[in-house]
């Protein structure tokens, strides 16, 4: 009866074709944008986010993700949500470790394969362009920093450069270009959903929570009683470096119980150091960005308490972000009211 007719871009909307004369023709709403941003294992929250908007029958024209939310989006167009959510809600910590496979030789702590298999599996030959709406992968170009909006092309291949996270993930290498993830210039992508033809943007900003930490010390030095003192350089003994990292992995998710090496003061370890150093670009970046180029509608699911690596609590993740969605949608009808 209603045919949506093909995208002339004629005011961002939807057009619906005259109806059969014993209908009530529907008006045109604008074009729905999802702007779905990083943040690791937060982005499991998106699947919450979607399956919300569905059964509150809004249907998505347009996605741009960042990092976890282009493999979430990206899974989503394809028709592969159902399938990303049963492996999200069967990660246990020792799964998670599973997929870890350590790369010392390279440019990434690990080499990303066994993920890489997976979404290849799920994937299989599929490609951007034809996708069922418009997409876009956000990536960042090493070297000049450019930001790279991957809109063609294989989609396993797009959702790799956009999740590469730095110093974990290797690069990939697309177009004769190496690219790392799409965080470190536009954690949440309002911008490229705005122009791959949304008017109506929604955003998910997982970090939402982690934000208004960020405040300046104007007077602070030095104090005796309470800085480190040097420490000497230690080695570590035993299985080399390899063992040494397969160690501090299990000991951060909770496979053994032998002692960390002692660090003077209790400081924070590598992982700590290295996921705190992100999430504060992260959060400096997106309150740029999001100043500048506003969404329509912003959805922060209530995350603080879920670091970046507990990926073994995807359940609850979910019902994190489809409760913030809940909580979001009468501001999506008062927009959608509003633009019509």
């Amino acid at each position: 009866m209603f045919q949506t007719l093909p995208w002339r871009g004629q005011g961002n909307v939807v057009e619906i074709s005259p109806p059969p004369e014993n209908h009530i023709a529907k008006p045109p709403r604008p074009v729905i944008g999802l702007a779905l941003g990083g943040g690791a294992a937060r982005g499991f929250a998106h699947i919450g986010v979607l399956r919300v908007l569905e059964e509150a029958g809004y249907d998505v024209d347009v996605i741009a993700g960042t990092s976890i939310g282009a493999v979430v989006g990206g899974c989503y167009i394809a028709g592969k949500l159902d399938a990303i959510e049963d492996w999200a809600r069967s990660l246990t910590k020792r799964r998670v470790l599973n997929f870890l496979d350590f790369n010392f030789g390279g440019s990434g702590l690990i080499s990303g394969s066994k993920l890489a298999r997976m979404l290849h599996d799920g994937l299989n030959g599929v490609q951007i362009e034809n996708l069922r709406m418009p997409f876009a992968a956000i990536a960042t170009e090493i070297g000049p920093g450019h930001e790279i909006w991957l809109t063609r092309g294989n989609l396993v291949t797009a959702l790799r450069a956009s999740y590469a996270l730095p110093g974990i993930f290797e690069p990939v290498r697309v177009g004769g270009r190496w690219l790392m993830d799409g965080a470190l210039v536009n954690p949440v992508p309002v911008s490229a959903a705005r122009a791959l033809g949304a008017r109506a943007v929604i955003a998910v900003n997982l970090n939402g929570e982690l934000t208004g930490r960020g405040g300046v010390i104007h007077t602070f030095g030095a104090d005796s009683d309470l800085d480190d003192p040097p420490v000497p350089n230690r080695r570590i003994r035993g299985a080399g470096a390899l063992g040494a990292a397969k160690s501090l992995v299990r000991r951060r998710f909770g496979f053994t119980a032998q002692p960390a090496i002692r660090r003077t003061r209790n400081s924070p370890g590598i992982h700590t150091v290295m996921m705190e150093a992100f999430n504060i670009t992260q959060d400096r970046i997106s309150r740029s960005r999001l100043a500048g180029d506003p969404p329509d509608v912003s959805i922060g699911p209530r995350l603080g308490r879920i670091s970046a690596f507990d990926f073994h609590r995807a359940a609850e993740i979910i019902e994190l972000g489809a409760d913030a969605a809940v909580k979001s949608l009468d501001a999506i009808k008062e927009t959608m009211e509003a633009l019509a």
